[in-house]
This record gives structure tokens, sequence and C-alpha cells, in this order.
């Protein structure tokens, strides 16, 4: 089958099936109304979803889940049941006693989507054009995980019809993956030998630790600002001159900015190695994280400039630190470490998403992201002294 229209439908499978993803932060102004939601309810609608999805990872790897079921028909089973939980909430649910639940297993499910879709598009890509492939992947992924802010956005649908629309969303996936995507002839074998302490002891090997920590400082900062950029942007002067309203302009800022800097990561991670291309997403984002009170009160033209390159860079390097961690990890165990590497990310994930609206409210949210900082500035660390060893070796490719 064509390559290219195997990548494409299995891009457009992740579109879809993530937008559930974020369905909930995309409403929560309107839960903050008809629940009396708080800041921290909010914040354990999206926190909720991480945990779930480090769990269905682990209990995916433990079962070995992906090797012992097709894998578009994994990807496709999950993608749907992200959906259905979806709709439940949607239809049935007044308050976070269910939400909260209903959420987790979301997470659950999408343990299913995203990294069976890095399988499946990696199956369909030689190691030369490797992290572009990846790109396009994670472009797919943002570009899903910000749909329901367009879909508020658009129109004036009451909260329970937003995610309908990207539970229908999920479910069309579903059905196109079944439908049309297949493994690949790139397929990594699976490991003969198992040994799960990897997950462990692959941080005593220089190439993965620093590849980890550098992912690690990523994700300090990326769930956090995907979560939390719709009430910086609220709270700024230029909300209400913002193009169309606040879920457009997080649209178009995370998502459609997000979409070119996957793509600019990827082919800049083949063109110039790994850790050059994840190096200056992390210096470019975590600069960003310093300037974002200076620009908080800038026109309406200037912040949209600002968090769309923010937006590019926070989460260029995403794909590059996959690709890189199954180039310098033991070939044999790729699977557990990613598997590792993406399930303490997203453990990690839930720390700033909690303490962000916290410190928002001691110090307002011209200052919030100032937490965030940290992590990609050392994350940029590690992948300087990652592309050190690349020079002295050989490329990293």
């Amino acid at each position: 089958m064509n390559v290219g229209v195997q990548r494409g439908a299995i891009a457009t499978v992740q579109v879809l099936g993530l937008a559930v993803w974020f369905s909930m932060s995309a409403v929560v102004p309107s839960l903050r109304n008809e629940w009396g939601l708080t800041s921290g309810g909010a914040v354990w609608l999206t926190a909720s979803v991480q945990f779930g999805f480090v769990a269905g990872a682990l209990t995916s790897t433990t079962l070995n889940l992906a090797d012992r079921i097709p894998a578009p028909r994994l990807l496709s089973a999950c993608a749907a049941a992200a959906a259905a939980c979806t709709v439940v909430l949607a239809v049935s649910v007044h308050g976070l006693a269910l939400a909260i639940p209903l959420r987790f297993l979301t997470g659950v499910f999408l343990a299913g989507v995203y990294p069976v879709g890095m399988k499946l598009m990696a199956s369909w890509a030689a190691r030369s054009g490797r992290g572009l492939t990846m790109g396009i992947l994670i472009a797919a992924l943002t570009l899903g995980s910000t749909l329901p802010h367009l879909i508020a956005g658009v129109g004036s649908l009451p909260w329970r019809g937003v995610l309908l629309a990207a539970a229908a969303a999920g479910l069309l996936g579903s059905a196109i993956c079944l439908l049309l995507v297949r493994l690949g002839p790139h397929v990594a074998p699976a490991a003969t030998i198992r040994n799960p302490r990897y997950a462990l002891t692959m941080f005593t090997e220089r190439g993965p630790r620093l590849t980890n920590l550098g992912y690690f400082g990523h994700m300090w900062e990326l769930y956090a600002l995907w979560t939390w950029i719709p009430s910086f942007l609220l709270a700024t002067r230029a909300a209400e001159e913002l193009p169309g309203s606040v879920e457009i302009a997080v649209f178009l800022t995370m998502g459609i900015g997000g979409v070119v800097g996957c793509l600019l990561g990827g082919w800049g991670a083949d063109r110039y190695g790994r850790p050059p291309a994840a190096l200056v997403a992390l210096l470019v984002s975590g600069v960003c994280c310093l300037l974002s009170p200076f620009l908080f009160h800038s026109s309406p033209a200037v912040l949209l400039a600002f968090c769309t390159l923010w937006g590019a860079a926070v989460i260029a390097d995403s794909g590059v630190f996959s690709t890189t961690l199954s180039e310098v990890a033991d070939q044999r165990y790729v699977g557990t470490a990613l598997t590792a590497q993406t399930a303490i990310g997203f453990a990690l994930t839930v720390v700033t998403i909690q303490l962000t609206p916290l410190l928002a409210e001691v110090v307002d949210w011209q200052y919030a992201f100032l937490l965030l900082a940290p992590g990609p500035l050392a994350g940029a660390f590690a992948m300087r002294a990652l592309r050190a060893d690349a020079v002295s070796t050989g490329p990293s490719r």
C-alpha cells in the first residue's frame, strides 16, 4: 500500500482520535458557571486524564497488548472506547464525582491511541527520514489536542455539544483506522529476551539518561502550557480583541503553530541531527516562558505572534526525543525504554498542571508561566551535553 496514503491515514486517525483529550479543558469556563467548578476541580479534570494515560501505558506494556493484538485493531478499539467515555460524560454527568473517573478511563484508552500510533507511523519510515515522520505524528497529536478549542470557538455549541462533537471525531478516527490503516514494512521486531528492569537501568547509560532528562524538561512545560494558555489569554487586556475568541486563538497558536513546529523539528532532526534540533526548540520555549510576563499586556497582534512562536517551539522537540531514545537505547529493549520515558514524562505533567493555577492565584496569570521555565532550560543543558557526545563520536541521525 502507498506509504504516503498510510502516513496520511495514521495522522488523520491521530487528529480525530485525540480530540477528546483536552475536550474538558476547552469547556472549563462553562463548567465554572454550571457546576460551580473551582480551579482545583479544573486541575483534576486534566490531571485525571494524565494519570489514566500513565496507567494505561504501563498496563499495555505489562500485558504486551501492542504485540498480542494487531496494532490497527488496538488503536481503533481504544479510540472508540475513549470517545464512548466522552459521550457518557456529555449526556449523563452533572459533577466531578463521575467526571473524574470517566476522564481517568479516557486517559487509559488514549494510551492505546498515541503510543500505538507511534508504532504504526514508525513502521512506515526508514531511519533516514524517521525524524520528519515522527514530526508528522506529533503534529497530528497537537492538532487533535487543540481541536476542541476550535469546536468551542466556532458557533455557540453548549459544553455538552462540544464534548459530543469531539467524541464524534474520535469515533470517525476509529472507523478510518479499522478500514484503512495497516502495519508497515519497517516494524521493529519484538525483543526475544524480556528485561523490564531496563526501564530503570537505562538511566545508568549516558545516552538514554541525557535524552530522558531532555524529554522530562520538555514535559514539565508542555501540558501545563496547553492546559492553562486559555486562562492566561483570558486574563490579558487583549482577550476581547483576539481573532474570533480566546478558543480560536488557542487553536491557531498552539494547534496550527504547533503543527508547523513539529514539521520543522522533525526536518531539523533529520538534517542537522537530533540533539541540535531539540536544543534549539528547548531554548526558544524556555525563553518564551521567561518573556511571558513582559508580553502579557502586549497588543493582540504581538501577543498572537508570541504565542504562535511559543506554540511551535514547545512541541517541536517532542518527536525528536522519541526518535533519539529509539536510537541510543539498547535495541533489544527499545519498547520498554519508550514506555518508561512516556510514563514518567506524563506523570511529571501532573505536577505543573496542578502548581500553575495555584501560583496564578498568588502572583496573577502574568507571572504564572515562569514556573515552567526551569524545565526546558534544564532540558537544553542535557541536549547540549548529548550534542557534545555526538560531535565526538559522529552525528546522531
